[in-house]
């Protein structure tokens, strides 16, 4: 087990085609999870002006 060598990897070109969904997909997941969280900090907050102050 020891003896053998490194292993091989075969690097493949990347063109923009092959990622740009899944970008896009990541993209659109963060700015839905980015709204939902500012939208959730603005009710706590509005709640918090409600009942506490």
């Amino acid at each position: 087990m020891a003896e053998e060598g490194p292993h091989k990897m075969e690097l493949v070109e990347v063109k923009a085609e092959d990622i740009l969904g899944e970008r896009k997909a990541f993209y659109d997941r963060f700015m839905t999870g980015t709204t939902w969280s500012i939208g959730a900090t603005v009710v706590v907050l509005v709640l918090m002006w409600i009942f506490l102050v």
